[in-house]
């Protein structure tokens, strides 16, 4: 049996490790487009706050660990195009540019998420930062060497880590969200005032019930505008959110409206064959009994 799985971060990282323990005679190929896997972006702000003292810990797995359990990692490979009817793939190699065509008996999805980035005036300004992966890491880590003021937009759980590791190291730290609490959408108001209240004895200027308009500068931020006030900006975080990366199966897999691939309690897909995990897709959220998307490193 052939499983191929596309995107290895951790729910593709976690399927090949499963897969070749269960099914050791099974043939697995991972296509990632990046050059690594097994990123720990939920470590960021502990590598930001130097409690991590290098970005190179925050692996847990490597494509030569991978391929040691019996997987093909095809690094630095993007799957094009998915014809689920004859259970044929299109993949690019970034390095060569060759285009090629491979199939499956059985095919793994962990398409992950991307930062949702608003069109905001001013956004392609230099210093304007995502909070993802690898690279943003060491751009993050890198800019804020040199910046004075930092302000990050979104108080969700990066967001006010990020908060409170760049006023670890000194930072002027501004934390911007336009709901009227910190992760409002995580905790009760109880638990929101302590944190809230915590985070402003320490230094960090909470800005709430705000929303970012633009940024100005020449060519690097200088300010952030919202609908009430402006803030002194060398380096912005944008910390809004995630979208489910998954424009390569649009149109052809169950969805909800945001893209996410709703998947059953076997993270089966609409698709005969075809399995969805981590940030692409859905969970089945048991407190409530519904369906939800829900990213989370």
């Amino acid at each position: 049996m052939k499983i191929v799985v596309i995107g290895c971060t951790h729910a593709g990282t976690a399927a090949v490790v499963n897969i070749k323990e269960n099914y050791p005679d099974s043939e697995v190929v991972i296509y990632e487009k990046n050059n690594n896997v097994s990123f720990l972006s939920c470590g960021i702000a502990l590598n930001v706050g130097k409690v991590i003292d290098t970005t190179e810990k925050l692996f847990y797995s490597s494509p030569e660990a991978l391929n040691s359990l019996g997987a093909q990692t095809k690094m630095q490979h993007e799957v094009l195009n998915i014809d689920f009817k004859n259970k044929k793939l299109s993949v690019k190699d970034l390095l060569t540019n060759e285009v090629f065509e491979d199939n499956y008996d059985k095919l793994v999805l962990t398409l992950g998420s991307w930062p949702i980035v608003p069109k905001f005036e001013g956004g392609t300004l230099d210093n304007i930062v995502l909070c993802k992966n690898y690279n943003h890491a060491l751009n993050i880590i890198e800019k804020s060497k040199y910046a004075k003021n930092v302000v990050v937009i979104g108080a969700g759980y990066i967001g006010v880590e990020l908060a409170e590791a760049f006023k670890m190291q000194g930072k002027n730290t501004t934390l911007i969200d336009a709901e009227n609490r910190i992760m409002a959408k995580y905790l009760d108001k109880e638990f929101t005032d302590i944190a809230e209240t915590e985070f402003k004895n320490k230094g960090v200027n909470i800005v709430l019930g705000q929303k970012v308009q633009k940024f100005e500068g020449t060519n690097t931020v200088e300010k952030v505008i919202t609908d009430k006030g402006e803030y002194n900006a060398d380096l912005v975080v944008l910390c809004i959110g995630f979208t489910p990366n998954t424009k390569l199966v649009q149109g052809k897999l169950e969805t909800l409206p945001n893209g996410a691939i709703i998947i059953d309690e076997y993270m089966r897909t609409s698709e005969e064959d075809v399995f969805a995990a981590g940030d692409c897709c859905v969970v089945k959220y048991n407190p409530a009994k519904d369906t939800r998307y829900i990213p989370l490193a």
